[in-house]
């Protein structure tokens, strides 16, 4: 099954289909009607929402909306977790209403970065029937009236908003194409490093949605933009551009901020603790390129790497080859090599990395930022979702 995710993986990617080794040729057919079928339910169910056979159901909160347009690597999760901060720095508890997943990875990552914070999280595939559920135990935010000062968000309504357990706010991870929930504000998210692949529908190509859906935006964001030239950010905006000139454009990254070792979450291992060292680093996500640039920047001594499809579960036959591998690196190098994970992948195997043991592991924590890019700046993004409540309050009343 992991040799056929490749196969699909790097057929969606490539450019040239002609080019490919006769294996994938192989699969295009099968792959081709799929896409079709997949493109017509796609319109049959915009439609259905389109004359109101399907409905929006519209929460008793402010909605943000983090999505993307194809699988994996966009950085959804990171960006709902620095609107979650946002909102709980505004004085806001959010409700973060997510899937559940692949092990639900990306949930428990969420839960253990806003442990003790006022933040909620509802796994559901049924996001509406999760939100109903979490509003009717949690009770929420009545904005007739709350919000009326000039300064929206006073000291003083931080003081009280945030000794409240109300939930102010929603947000959908991964909720583009979640149409049943309505949303107030749509962010999409788009990979710098592998934007559309062959722009074919999934599962011929990466595509969830044709580029025309990013009409429906309010906000886009191209995220690794750090890893990219200028150049492919200019043809990134020109591209989101034709479709929706106005909408803001804004640029991330992922900072790594220091590593924690398996077991022991609170502990903070300094970067520098790779420098010139040999590492295996192991991932199962979206965009492993990614991962193995920023490792590359703190200047390894040599690194390898292995790569499974994204929220890969890892097992013992994967551990195994993993320890081959590290096994063959501490004979070429006559040093014992260090193993490096995403928290991704840490947070779906815990268990699992033990038995790497002798070998040390270590897990790097990494951190959304917004890079300033003319006026497009942290400040700026934070003023659009803030503005959001502004005008929900208007609507409400």
């Amino acid at each position: 099954m992991e040799s056929v995710r490749r196969s699909v993986r790097q057929i969606a990617y490539s450019h040239t289909l002609s080019s490919l080794p006769l294996r994938h040729l192989c699969l295009l057919p099968l792959l081709s009607f799929a896409s079709s079928l997949y493109s017509l339910a796609l319109s049959l169910r915009h439609h259905l929402y389109h004359i109101k056979i399907l409905t929006k159901r519209r929460l008793p909160v402010p909605v943000v909306s983090v999505g993307n347009l194809t699988w994996g690597g966009n950085g959804k999760t990171p960006m709902v977790e620095f609107l979650a901060r946002l909102l709980i720095d505004s004085g806001v508890s959010p409700l973060i209403l997510t899937r559940g997943y692949g092990g639900a990875d990306e949930a428990k990552m969420l839960q253990r970065h806003l442990q003790g914070t006022y933040a909620k999280i509802g796994i559901g595939a049924n996001r509406a029937a999760t939100a109903s559920s979490f509003l009717e135990k949690y009770g929420y935010v009545n904005f007739h009236g709350i919000y009326h000062s000039k300064r929206l968000f006073s000291e003083e309504k931080k003081k009280n908003l945030s000794n409240s357990d109300q939930i102010g706010a929603a947000i959908l991870d991964d909720g583009m194409q979640h149409l049943s929930v309505w949303r107030d504000l749509e962010i999409v998210m788009i990979n710098a490093m592998m934007p559309w692949g062959n722009h074919r529908l999934v599962p011929l190509g990466p595509l969830r949605e044709p580029l025309t859906a990013l009409g429906r935006a309010d906000v886009v964001i191209i995220h690794h933009a750090d890893l990219v030239q200028e150049k492919d950010i200019k043809a990134l905006e020109s591209s989101v551009q034709k479709v929706k000139e106005s909408v803001p454009i804004f640029l991330t990254e992922m900072a790594p901020l220091h590593f924690f070792k398996p077991g022991d979450v609170s502990s903070k291992i300094p970067l520098e603790a790779v420098k010139n060292k040999i590492l295996l680093c192991i991932s199962g996500i979206g965009l492993a390129d990614s991962f193995i640039r920023r490792i590359e920047k703190m200047g390894p001594g040599y690194l390898d790497r292995l790569d499974f499809s994204d929220h890969h579960l890892f097992r013992l036959k994967d551990i195994n080859v993993a320890r081959t591998r590290i096994q063959a690196l501490e004979f070429r190098f006559a040093a014992k090599p260090i193993v490096v994970v995403t928290e991704k992948d840490y947070d779906r195997s815990p268990g699992i990395l033990e038995h790497l043991e002798p070998y040390e592991v270590l897990v790097v924590c990494c951190r959304l930022q917004i890079m300033p890019h003319h006026e497009r700046t942290e400040n700026s993004f934070k003023k659009i979702v803030m503005d959001l409540f502004r005008r929900y309050e208007h609507r409400c009343c």
